[in-house]
């Protein structure tokens, strides 16, 4: 680290010798440059700030920037959690098939638990932890948005790694690439496409659940974080409308400014690893892209960070005893993954003894209302991933197929999915009750709203990776409409589409603990379901059945993970994978 910022400080003093005149992509990027400083100092004094017992939360609009700074970085802290998560986990489970077995399978239990199953206890420990500052409570938040982020990601990068062409795998086995260089070299940029797309949904994950994570509130306990989500529910609960248009505004101006200075540039980036063996696809463009590449400065600070990277990478002559002890430790790190899968046991194994014994303090009679609640929740969850696909489907492929649509396009459907759907809720809930709408099924439209955007991206994602030679090959063959969607576009995104599904049943799960249990003009209206069990049992700190209902609900969760989901997974990547 000194290294590199010594390389960046001596070509900045250099760059300032010569007196080049600093032309506007440079100012740009200072501009950048200052504004990431100054995010991380205010998060860092909000991060060791003394702890508050309660939170004031100012509802005039010129608090919001400083909220919406704070939710940002929260947002970006997961996001980085979540990517050193999903290439660590799916590194491990692509490579090591006896850790696959236990791995994939808790992947699926993982997303399938939803955010109130373990918040109360998450952050009455972080906060022991941590009792004398806000670190504790906000490593909490941020933990918690990071289970919104995770778990898609990491389904996209296994299965992509799983799909693999087998000539690329001999190729890096044939000239003997290290670990490194088959990472860097192979997989990644084969999983690229998909963990582009698929971190752009995760980050409107993680923002679907930002209201609850910023004002969780426990019994008597107020753990409320200054941000644009406890801002929001501030305005909802008080009633005050120009507060809430004051949030829509700003959460809007974030997304679109996320969109055009970090997923556009990088979509466009992206675009290099798309499999190709001919034809020709038309460019896409990022103005902010462009000027970052035309700033001298942000290209001595990418020079720096090469010559860093490349001068501590390069391969030294060992001496014959260092080389021998190299080749000791590399026998030796052999055994981590099985000591991990161990440890990973044990610490399984504990949490299921405790769980068992905070669930057998559930009366035997309420099993069957919690799994009669459970059925009602598996058929909206159905019925919002069948919704949910009939329009995003056509719509997914078209944007995906035409790089005009998806220049003009990707930031609307970007602001529609990474708004959180709550906020939208008190809207939709007033439409719900003037056309005499039940919950139990507006409750269906409500999932809806958070999870279909897990299906789009995964068919965009799908449908750019079609190489061009393939899209030549059908316009050669005049194939048209229902013919060409039928025997190009569907088998093509079908891998994809299986993700969508898999990544937006689990959001469904979650979202349901939102959707049948809703606070509106300070009523609370609910319909039977496993959501609004576990909502009910959170709000009453009743840590059995919140238990006993999480625990069924991640058995459902898996249950048609493993008979439903795994053999559309097999039949996709087997029969319809163009890296086959």
């Amino acid at each position: 680290m000194n290294g590199l910022i010594r390389n960046i400080w001596g070509g900045t003093r250099h760059f300032l010798e010569r007196r080049q005149p600093l032309r506007l992509p440079d100012l740009l990027a200072i501009g950048l440059l200052a504004g990431i400083i100054y995010g991380i100092m205010s998060m860092g004094r909000q991060l060791t700030g003394v702890m508050r017992p309660t939170v004031e939360i100012d509802l005039s609009p010129l608090a919001l920037p400083k909220y919406t700074l704070f939710s940002l970085s929260r947002g970006v802290l997961a996001y980085c959690l979540s990517l050193a998560f999903t290439l660590m986990y799916g590194l491990w489970a692509a490579k090591d098939k006896t850790a696959e077995r236990v791995l994939i399978p808790l992947l699926d239990i993982l997303q399938s638990i939803p955010v109130l199953g373990f918040m109360p206890g998450l952050i009455l420990a972080m906060v022991s932890l941590f009792p004398e500052s806000n670190l504790g409570l906000e490593l909490a938040a941020v933990v918690m948005i990071f289970t919104g982020q995770a778990w898609n990601m990491t389904f996209s990068f296994y299965h992509s790694l799983r799909s693999i062409p087998a000539e690329m795998t001999e190729v890096s086995t044939v000239y003997r690439f290290n670990w490194w260089e088959r990472f860097n070299w192979v997989e990644l940029p084969s999983a690229t496409m998909g963990l582009v797309w698929n971190s752009m949904i995760s980050m409107a994950g993680g923002w679907f659940f930002l209201m609850i994570c910023e004002s969780f509130v426990l019994g008597d306990k107020d753990f409320r974080l200054p941000g644009l989500g406890s801002y929001m529910h501030m305005a909802v609960e008080k009633g005050d409308t120009a507060a809430m248009a004051w949030a829509v505004t700003a959460m809007i101006t974030m997304i679109v400014a996320l969109d055009q200075l970090v997923w556009r540039p990088v979509v466009v980036w992206a675009q290099k690893f798309r499999v190709e063996e001919g034809g020709h696809t038309e460019e896409m463009s990022s103005w902010f892209l462009d000027i970052l590449q035309r700033s001298k400065i942000v290209g001595l600070v990418e020079k720096s960070i090469r010559y860093v990277f490349l001068k501590r990478h390069k391969k030294p002559t060992l001496h014959p005893e260092k080389a021998r002890r190299k080749n000791l430790a590399f026998h030796l790190l052999g055994f981590l993954p099985p000591l991990a899968i161990t440890a990973l046991a044990v610490t399984l194994a504990t949490g299921a003894w405790k769980l068992a014994q905070l669930v057998g303090q559930m009366p035997s009679g309420e099993w069957l209302d919690i799994l009669a609640a459970a059925g009602m929740t598996l058929g909206r969850v159905i019925m919002a991933i069948l919704l949910g696909t009939l329009w995003a489907l056509p719509c997914g492929i078209a944007i995906g197929a035409s790089p005009r649509l998806s220049r003009m396009l990707q930031p609307v459907v970007q602001i529609a999915a990474s708004f959180p759907a709550p906020m939208l809720f008190p809207a939709v809930i007033a439409l719900m009750l003037m056309m005499h709408i039940p919950l139990g099924w507006g409750s269906i439209i409500l999932m809806l709203m958070g999870t279909q955007w897990y299906i789009l991206f995964n068919i965009i994602a799908g449908t750019m990776a079609i190489p061009a030679d393939l899209r030549e090959a059908a316009q050669s063959y005049r194939l048209r409409g229902w013919q060409k969607f039928r025997q190009l576009y569907f088998p093509a995104v079908l891998p994809y589409l299986v993700t969508g599904w898999v990544t937006a049943a689990g959001g469904a799960w979650n979202a349901s603990i939102v959707a049948e249990y809703v606070s509106y003009q300070q009523k609370t209206l609910t319909t039977f379901g496993l959501g609004a069990q576990i909502s009910t049992a959170a709000e009453q700190a009743d840590f059995p059945r919140l238990a006993a209902a999480v625990l069924v609900m991640s058995a459902v969760v898996v249950l048609v993970n493993r008979t439903l989901w795994q053999r559309l997974y097999t039949v996709a990547h087997e029969r319809f994978s163009i890296n086959r």
